[in-house]
């Protein structure tokens, strides 16, 4: 975690960065914190803001503190300001990605902190405010999950274009059309009039994809689409995935697995989620299901190709042995091991997550730390 003290001197801004894991665990710390008057100093810094700068307004805002009428709100107000003027005077220049700030006081406790870091990501905006929480807005999107899974709810008639991201599930649009249905006359006039309807299911369907492809494209252009799962009430899912109306890019996405659900909207894509469980867990982590049917096979067959134990772990990984470092979410040193991959072994890392069902197996088994390796070695 970032210290809530920091020592005096000058501090290096490289040293302030902190991973999105660690952002994560960070803001929940944070957000315990609450008062009962605006006292909760938040600021973000973007980068090329001169920290001079920064300083003159706070330095303003101390002594506009002075006016507060309540002595306890004054001070705690007072004294989460001059933390941050103190904090700041020893940074040289905001890092890359810019700086945060969050100082406050427990009024009811005393307590203390001040947390100063650079975020994984860029800042984009300049803000300051004393609350009586946090400010976190900024953040949150940093240490959201990033995977997603396109939905699509198929109909003849009607379509729901969803996205899932984490816990996350969203109707994106929602498209309809009319569309007759099956006319009961005869002859040649009942094939032209079947001709034609099928005329407009097909331009219905092009609609679809069209619009699905203007919300997908953006999630598989910045590698976050993991997959697309097609729903609906009868053969119209069939008959969209065998027409390949999909951008080709996409298609290949599309599980094989179509789901039969009852409702388009909200409600179709709750029962989407519900009924495929499975394929959205195989879809969404992907790497780390097949990551894991790979290392159990090689346990199963005794080939020697895998390795656990930090020691061993370690050993191969300085070796420039490992294909595959498989790392359980839960590992308070993920990141140390992510960066010892990445300097020794060029290792592919894969996280493995706790809603995967053998997580809990590869945990308490194997340390949820463990290698697939690029050739035998004798240990």
């Amino acid at each position: 975690m970032v210290p809530s003290r920091v020592q005096r001197g000058r501090i290096d801004e490289k040293k302030l960065v902190i991973s999105r894991r660690r952002l994560a665990l960070l803001l929940k710390e944070v957000k315990k914190w609450s008062a009962p008057a605006t006292v909760l100093l938040s600021l973000y810094i973007p980068p090329g803001r001169p920290i001079s700068d920064v300083l003159n307004l706070l330095s303003e805002e101390l002594s506009v503190a002075d006016n507060i009428k309540l002595k306890k709100t004054r001070n705690a107000v007072k004294r989460a300001l001059s933390a941050a003027i103190d904090r700041l005077k020893m940074i040289p220049k905001v890092p890359p990605n810019g700086l945060v700030l969050f100082c406050g006081e427990d009024m009811e406790t005393g307590d203390f902190a001040c947390y100063v870091f650079s975020p994984p990501e860029k800042i984009n905006v300049f803000y300051y405010r004393t609350d009586k929480r946090f400010i976190t807005e900024f953040l949150e999107e940093m240490v959201e999950d990033r995977d997603a899974i396109g939905i699509l709810i198929v109909e003849r008639d009607q379509g729901t274009i969803g996205i899932l991201r984490g816990s996350r599930l969203e109707v994106l649009e929602e498209i309809s059309d009319y569309i007759p249905g099956k006319h009961k006359m005869g002859g040649q006039s009942q094939r032209r009039f079947d001709r034609i309807i099928e005329q407009m299911v097909e331009d219905f369907f092009k609609r679809l994809a069209e619009h699905a492809a203007r919300h997908f494209l953006p999630y598989l252009e910045k590698g976050n689409l993991k997959g697309i799962i097609v729903a609906g009430p009868g053969y119209a899912k069939l008959d969209f995935v065998k027409g390949k109306y999909l951008d080709y890019r996409l298609q290949q996405l599309v599980s094989k697995e179509l789901v039969d659900v009852a409702y388009q909207g909200d409600q179709g894509l709750k029962e989407v989620v519900l009924k495929a469980r499975s394929v959205v867990q195989t879809q969404l982590y992907r790497d780390a299901v097949e990551a894991l049917e790979e290392f159990k096979g090689h346990l199963a067959k005794g080939t020697g190709m895998v390795v656990y134990g930090e020691a061993d772990v370690k050993t191969a990984l300085e070796m420039g042995a490992v294909k595959l470092l498989l790392i359980h979410e839960d590992r308070e040193d993920l990141e140390e091991w992510k960066e010892m991959a990445e300097n020794y072994s060029g290792a592919k890392v894969v996280v493995i997550p706790n809603s995967l069902p053998e997580s809990e197996w590869f945990k308490n088994t194997f340390g949820g730390l463990a290698g697939i390796l690029r050739y035998r070695i004798s240990r």
